[in-house]
């Protein structure tokens, strides 16, 4: 039950924005101000399915950018009446985070070692790595993560996140890794998932299989080297960039249409140095245009390679490890003297080699030809991916299935995008899958499969045979769990078992974030009030990974999507106009921004971005927002100093009237100002049932300055006088205006928000309801025209060097507003210092203002 304040605070003498963070952060987490009402019905809920950001580091103004937006959205839908569900994680489980672990603390996982409880890593790492067991290694990563976790934790509190802290989780919990394993079990059982050993892209520096969605295409360069192959009527020349793997070739490619190969098809030629005899075949694939327009087929060089070798049936001859060196052995059927040259070396140096031994043979003709050349990268690497031949757990996505494809597109149509035109990379990126997805990895810091294989009579596994563990004993780590039926003592021995001895990727976690933070399976009660959920918010460059895949699990598990609306942020652009990020070293880390601008500035920047759109990094923008919370405080300062009496405080937001003693609203201009702002409520409360928050924020933005800059000061003298009808109306107006303007700007400046509203309100503002204004009798036109006529009164003060209080000793209006301007004449004369005022109907308005 969240407590609510019983009194509010007392108005400082000064008011200021400094040290506002520290007190709501902590008033706010004290009375629960953001707790999850579970009692409520699922369609009073509103469920945010959030990122969990990486931990790996630290965060950059990217992400305070994107969460923003959702924190906006999660305030707006608590001010309507929603319960709203806003949890927050961290992944804290992968590749990033063992790659930190090696940086920080100088050390490498090497599972053949023992565990040794008494290791303590060196204070500062030296120049070679030191090898530790596994479990030495996820324990350094369980420290590590932990510290940046703080770290986080005390941004997004900054920040001003308005999630609820008690829902927190990691994809590397108990409850994550049950999450995580019973999905796939299931996956298994209904042959969703399964086991296969084919060509996998391999990352040699992190020594794991990397997936479609993960990869990168960089500019590399290369070299053409022109050799020849021996045919029975000459040579035949290549053109390849990969020399290295003549001992891996299986064939010779053209394509059928080639005239200059018809012969050669059907023929075998010789490979050189090695003599291996391989047939030229003809393919589609193969580029006429493309070098000699013949080329070797490897196994394997490049995707394409993969594409021949399963389509024409060809064999294997693997010579590249999972090291990225050349095995030490020859594949069968090639010579093994040539091939002790290159046993062992880097792909590098056996370019060099096997260059040197084509030149003293002849077979090479002339120098290679540098080359630029796009080369396939996993996403977090810095060498060209190999492809090895590995047993990799997959799950099916429809990259090889045309029904299931459909009906993952089918899925996208039905998610409501915004923007709309984000769906045209989901459509893209489930039409040009090839392949299904991996989700296994050679790692160590991730969710183990729950997965042991039988080991036969040679103590070899039977993978086609794997034993699981019932959903009720999950989480378990088949490294240091026993498989039903076994005893610890016939892990790793002929008749006995071993474990799978990979983990999960990231990404097969982080697809199930709904079901995670709903607690799927050990919290019925929650998952059916919170799932699907309403929201997934995301960046543009993971719809591919992070969405897609989930929509995968949603679609087996539920049969339906797991969330209605998705929600995409743009990147954040340095000055260059290029995306910020770490491995740019261009990114700008939040923190600093926060104390020197304040939390509020820096979320009114990021509210200034739309969904979709990327945004460059404005200082600039800064300012402004900081400029804009003072000038609430100001503002606000003025108009409850106005009366500081407690009958005048209770006024109904949107009524004409206030309460006992609080005089009526009964003033032309007052009901007029009245009248825009109820404008102003609708069209800010419709652009963000349209999840357009900016367009709100400008709506409520513009307003706020008219008022401030021409309503205030029309007002000013009629509401400093003393008693009487006019004043009272000025008191009420302005502390009707400033109560729905205060829960207008809730959702993007909560800390002065908030901080003012404590001067003379109960409660939270993020708890009040949203306002709804009624438009009353006034006419908005009274004092959009009374503003302008004052503007250029002051324009011509202004023109003529004046203090703004000089006299004006006639202002003449005319034009078809006149009578509008009338109703608002004594408060112009006010304003103006006016001694004569003089109104004539006209054709258009024209305002004369003669000094005194």
């Amino acid at each position: 039950m969240t407590q609510q304040r019983l009194r509010h605070a007392s108005m400082p003498e000064k008011p200021t924005l400094d040290g506002l963070e520290q007190v709501w952060v902590a008033r706010w987490e004290t009375e629960g101000t953001y707790r999850f009402d579970r009692s409520k019905p699922r369609e009073q809920v509103y469920a945010i399915d959030t990122p969990p950001p990486t931990v790996s580091g630290s965060l950059h103004v990217g992400h305070v950018f994107s969460f923003t937006h959702t924190d906006i959205m999660a305030r707006y839908q608590r001010m309507i009446g929603k319960s709203v569900f806003y949890p927050i994680g961290w992944d804290d489980n992968g590749l990033p985070t063992e790659r930190r672990v090696q940086n920080v603390y100088g050390v490498r996982c090497d599972p053949s070692l023992p565990y040794d409880p008494d290791f303590v890593p060196p204070e500062k790492p030296g120049k070679r790595e030191i090898s530790i067991s596994r479990r030495n290694f996820v324990e350094l990563c369980h420290k590590l993560t932990a510290v940046d976790e703080q770290a986080f934790e005390e941004v997004w509190r900054r920040v001003g996140l308005s999630v609820d802290w008690s829902l927190l989780y990691t994809t590397i919990s108990d409850e994550s890794r049950t999450v995580s394993q019973r999905a796939f079990l299931r996956n298994l059982a209904r042959g969703e998932a399964y086991l296969a050993e084919a060509p996998t892209l391999w990352d040699v520096s992190f020594r794991t299989a990397v997936a479609q969605a993960e990869l990168e295409d960089r500019e590399w360069p290369g070299a053409f080297h022109r050799i020849s192959f021996y045919g029975e009527k000459g040579p035949v020349w290549i053109e390849t960039t990969r020399p290295e793997l003549i001992p891996a070739c299986v064939a010779l490619v053209a394509h059928p249409d080639d005239e200059r190969y018809q012969e050669l098809f059907g023929t075998s030629v010789l490979t050189p140095l090695f003599g291996v005899e391989v047939p030229v075949l003809a393919h589609r694939l193969a580029e006429p245009d493309k070098g000699s327009g013949i080329a070797m087929i490897c196994t394997f060089g490049d995707i394409t390679d993969v594409t021949w070798w399963r389509e024409l049936h060809l064999p294997t001859r693997p010579v590249i490890g999972w090291d990225g060196r050349l095995l030490p052995e020859a594949p069968d059927g090639v010579d093994a003297e040539p091939y002790k040259e290159l046993a062992g070396k880097t792909v590098h140096s056996a370019r060099e080699r096997i260059v040197e031994l084509l030149r003293e043979s002849g077979d090479l003709d002339g120098d290679p030809r540098p080359v630029q050349r796009t080369v396939k990268f996993y996403e977090r690497g810095d060498k060209p991916l190999e492809i090895v031949t590995t047993r990799q757990w997959y799950i099916r996505n429809g990259g090889r299935d045309e029904a299931l494809r459909e009906r993952l597109l089918g899925h996208g149509r039905d998610l409501v995008w915004h923007p709309p035109h984000m769906r045209v990379r989901y459509d893209n990126w489930v039409e040009g899958l090839t392949s299904d997805w991996l989700i296994s990895r050679q790692r160590f810091f991730g969710v183990p499969f729950p997965v042991w294989y039988p080991l036969d009579e040679s103590g070899q596994p039977v993978h086609d045979a794997p034993i699981v563990p019932s959903e009720d004993l999950l989480p378990i780590d088949p490294s240091s769990d026993v498989p039903p039926g076994y005893t610890e003592e016939q892990r790793g021995v002929p008749g006995g078992f071993m474990a799978d001895p990979d983990v999960m990727d990231t990404w097969a976690t982080s697809s199930l974030t709904p079901q995670i933070a709903g607690r799927w399976e050990s919290d019925n009660d929650l998952f059916q009030r919170v799932f699907p959920s309403d929201l997934r918010p995301q960046a543009h460059e993971i719809i591919r990974t992070w969405l897609f895949s989930s929509v995968v699990r949603s679609h087996y598990e539920f049969g339906g999507l797991p969330w209605s609306d998705v929600a995409i942020s743009g990147w954040i652009l340095d000055p260059d106009r290029k995306k910020m990020s770490k491995s740019k070293g261009n990114v700008v880390t939040p923190l600093d921004l926060l104390e020197q601008h304040g939390s509020d500035a820096v979320r009114y920047w990021a509210a200034n971005g739309r969904y979709g759109v990327d945004t460059t990094f404005d200082p600039g923008q800064l300012k402004i927002g900081r400029r804009l919370a003072i000038k609430i405080l100001n503002a606000s300062k003025f108009v409850l100093g106005l009366a500081e009496s407690e009958s005048e405080s209770g006024s109904e937001p949107g009524s004409e009237s206030g309460s006992a003693g609080g005089g009526a609203v009964t003033e032309p201009l007052d009901l007029s100002m009245l009248a825009a702002l109820a404008d102003v409520v609708s069209e800010a409360g419709e652009a963000f049932d349209a999840y357009d928050h900016t367009r709100a924020l400008e709506a409520v933005e513009r307003f706020f300055w008219a008022f401030c800059d021409d309503y205030l000061e029309l007002v000013k003298a009629r509401a400093y006088e003393s008693g009487g009808a006019g004043a009272a109306s000025a008191h009420a107006a302005l502390r009707q205006a400033l109560d729905v303007l205060l829960r207008l700007f809730a959702p993007f400046l909560p800390f002065v928000t908030e901080e003012v509203w404590s001067w003379w309100r109960e409660g939270s503002v993020h708890r009040a309801q949203w306002p709804s204004v009624a438009r009353g009798t006034g006419d908005p036109a009274v004092l959009a025209v009374a503003s302008e006529v004052l503007r250029q009164v002051r324009k011509a003060k202004s023109e003529a060097k004046l203090s703004m209080r000089a006299e004006v000793s006639t202002l003449s209006v005319s034009g078809p507003e006149a009578e509008l301007v009338r109703q608002a004449q004594d408060d112009l004369c006010a304003a103006g210092n006016v001694e004569e005022f003089v109104l004539e109907h006209g054709e258009v308005l024209k305002v004369e203002v003669h000094l005194g």
